[in-house]
């Protein structure tokens, strides 16, 4: 390591989790290391220690013999203005060269897999790397004991939580449809019910919103474990974001690098689902799996492979699994987005007249089958009992409480800007693409600016005239409005049919 440091300043550079340095190409540290852009190096302050992925400045934007890291480097190393940091080469790192097997085609073992995901989630893998190894994972390269192995690589870096009891209740959807936020309803009910039910989420991947992004609109999502426990010991479940605890990390940092290139595939899906139920203690996990022609999942066939996999993994981990295949043909409810999501949600547990039919029936079905697969009802029973405890209000009254213990419930916000979609002529929906139903309301700012999206007002089936509006776009901002507009030009969402007269 060199003995010249170079002191700090901050310029408040966002890369999200990827650690960045940025030095001029003219600093003595550059010169005498011969470090070009892209090098890796090695960053230390006190007792801590980054890898870094360099970005040279060919400008004044730093003086002579001073550096700068980006937020989360910085705040890795818990530094302050004026710091005096060390560079040098980063440690050769002995995972690379599996990473690289697998990029050609060979089989990994449990080692090499717990070798690359424990550099991933210390941080030492440029996104580079990442994207390398996500992609040669990709495409049904990865056999079932590598994602065994996988899985139990990424439960095995991070912290895992011990409930003291059985069961304890997951549910997750494998995506693909917008708006089927069933989630924080499924928890209310389970909770209310009496069942122990700790939901982690992710932030959105392929989507427009996750499950952590919308109820971050209606409370505080980013609690640590002793927060996360406190509030299931008193409620009985919670909703927080996994990437504010140590489940799985790795995990987290996969999930960002998979975001940018829209790269999902079965393995991958399957350790990262599993890993994070695995890690939060869950004994039972319901999954719910739409399958539709524009869904994630698009064909029985599709549906059964990805069903085996789950089903084989989670067994592989001591882990009670039941899938459920829902229809995947249509969004679920009216809004698309974080806040848009949240209303919906909001409506059904407070029973509104107007609250979406289909979203509150989903998740009756959800919850009901969660019941009786953790054995709290008896067959048959369980969609009466979440039933019961919906409409008579206890799902309400406990997501409320939850929110208060995770704290404090909020109203989620409006969007600025709202533009209706209209109909160009007569006729009945015939077909809605929920792939580009989710780029759209991404295109419109969800799930970054919390209130953009769009809210529907057609399903399947319905008859429209000329000038009704099919659906309407919100954002916060005129560009991402505007940006949404230019895509519709050209990617129709909503399909129209003559009308069949007798």
């Amino acid at each position: 390591m060199n003995t010249h440091g170079l002191r700090l300043r901050p310029l408040g550079i966002d890369t999200q989790q990827e650690y960045v340095i940025y030095m001029r190409r003219d600093c003595h540290v550059c010169r005498a290391e011969g470090f070009e852009a892209r090098t890796r190096v090695e960053v230390g302050l006190r007792e801590q220690r980054i890898i870094a992925t360099l970005n040279v400045v060919h400008s004044e934007l730093l003086a002579s013999g001073e550096a700068s890291l980006s937020t989360s480097a910085w705040r890795a190393l818990d530094a302050v203005s004026g710091d005096t940091i060390s560079v040098a080469h980063a440690p050769t790192l002995d995972s690379l060269s599996a990473m690289r097997s697998k990029i050609y085609g060979h089989r990994l073992d449990a080692p090499a897999f717990d070798s690359i995901v424990g550099d991933v989630a210390a941080g030492r893998y440029s996104d580079l790397h990442i994207a390398a190894f996500l992609s040669a994972c990709a495409g049904g390269r990865i056999d079932l004991q590598e994602t065994i192995d996988l899985t139990r690589a990424m439960v095995d870096v991070g912290e895992r939580i011990d409930w003291g009891r059985t069961p304890i209740a997951d549910k997750h959807c494998v995506g693909g449809l917008p708006g089927n936020r069933t989630s924080p309803i499924v928890v209310a009910i389970a909770a209310a019910a009496g069942l122990t039910m700790p939901k982690t989420s992710s932030r959105a991947i392929t989507s427009p919103a996750g499950t952590a992004d919308v109820m971050e609109t209606l409370t505080r999502v980013d609690l640590d474990l002793p927060a996360m426990r406190r509030v299931v010991e008193r409620e009985g479940g919670c909703l927080v974001w996994g990437g504010a605890l140590a489940l799985s990390p790795a995990d987290d940092v996969l999930i960002r690098v998979e975001r940018p290139l829209n790269l999902d595939s079965d393995a991958q899906l399957v350790a990262s689902v599993l890993s994070k139920k695995i890690a939060a203690g869950a004994t039972h996990a319901l999954i719910d799996m739409p399958v539709g022609p524009t869904a994630k999942v698009r064909s029985e066939e599709a549906a059964q492979r990805l069903q085996a996999l789950l089903e084989q993994v989670a067994a592989a981990h001591g882990l009670q699994l039941r899938v459920l295949r829902t229809h995947g043909s249509q969004p679920v409810g009216r809004g698309v987005g974080p806040a848009l999501e949240a209303h919906d949600v909001l409506a059904v547990l407070r029973g509104a007249a107007a609250a979406p039919v289909d979203l509150r029936m989903r998740a009756l079905v959800l919850a009901g089958e969660l019941l009786e697969f953790c054995s709290h009802s008896i067959p048959g029973t369980g969609r009466s009992e979440a039933w019961r405890l919906l409409d008579s209000g206890a799902a309400w009254v406990k997501f409320q409480a939850i929110c208060e213990a995770q704290g404090g419930l909020r109203e989620p916000g409006v969007a600025p800007l709202r533009e209706p979609v209209t109909a160009e002529r007569a006729g009945y929906v015939c077909g809605i693409d929920s792939r580009r139903l989710a780029q759209l309301a991404k295109l419109a700012g969800a799930p970054v600016a919390l209130t953009a999206g769009l809210e529907l007002h057609v399903q399947l089936g319905d008859d429209v005239q000329r000038g009704m509006p099919l659906f309407t776009l919100h954002a916060e901002a005129p560009g991402e409005l505007a940006y949404a507009k230019h895509y519709l030009a050209t990617h129709p969402v909503i399909t129209l049919a003559d009308k069949v007269t007798p």
